[in-house]
C-alpha cells in the first residue's frame, strides 16, 4: 500500500468534504497598473506576466483566476505580485486549504464552462464562490502536491530533452 493510500485510508475513511470556494478564499480584483514604475514584481494579466512594477498588491500565496479572457490560464505564485483588472487573486484560508492543492485542482477544471458572456469569456466572483472543492485533510493535500510536483519538474525535464534532440536534428 502507498504512503498516499495509507493517508486516505486513516484520515479520511469516510470519504473527502466539499466545500465552496468562496468558504475557502476571498477572491479579490486586480487594479489598474498603468501608474505604476517599473520594479521587481510581476504584473499578471489573464495572458501571464505583463511587465514589473514597483509595487506589489499581495505578498502570500495566491492562486490567480482570470476573470476575463484567458480564463483557462490559472497562475500559483508564492512570491509579491500585482494582478490588472482581468484577473482576480485569492487570499487563501491556509488552515483549511494547501494553496498548491488548489492551484492543481483548479487547473483540472475547465473553467471556459463556467463562461457566461457571449464575446470574450469571463467568469465572475458570484460563480467562482459557488465552485465545490474536495477538501481532504491537510496532509493528503500536501502528499498531492508532492506527487504532482514531482511530475510536473519530470514534465518539464522531458520537454527540455526533447527541444535539445529536435534542435540537434535541425
Amino acid at each position: 500500500m502507498s504512503k498516499f493510500e495509507e493517508l486516505i485510508q486513516q484520515l479520511c475513511p469516510n470519504g473527502i468534504e466539499f466545500k465552496d470556494l468562496g468558504n475557502l478564499v476571498k477572491i479579490s480584483n486586480g487594479k489598474d497598473h498603468k501608474h505604476l514604475e517599473d520594479g521587481k514584481y510581476p504584473v499578471y494579466g489573464s495572458g501571464g506576466i505583463m511587465r514589473y512594477a514597483n509595487q506589489f498588491i499581495y505578498n502570500d500565496e495566491s492562486v490567480l483566476i482570470p476573470r476575463k479572457g484567458s480564463i483557462g490560464n490559472i497562475f500559483y505564485v508564492d512570491k509579491p505580485f500585482w494582478t490588472v483588472d482581468t484577473i482576480f487573486y485569492t487570499k487563501i484560508n491556509k488552515e483549511i486549504i494547501t494553496p498548491k492543492f488548489l492551484y492543481f485542482f483548479l487547473k483540472t477544471l475547465n473553467l471556459v464552462d463556467l463562461n457566461f458572456a457571449g464575446g470574450v469569456p469571463s467568469l465572475t466572483k458570484t460563480i467562482l464562490d459557488k465552485l465545490q472543492i474536495p477538501i481532504p485533510p491537510l496532509p493528503i493535500q500536501q502528499e498531492i502536491v508532492n506527487i504532482l510536483d514531482k511530475f510536473t519538474e519530470l514534465e518539464a525535464e522531458l520537454e527540455a530533452e526533447l527541444e535539445a534532440e529536435l534542435e540537434a536534428r535541425r
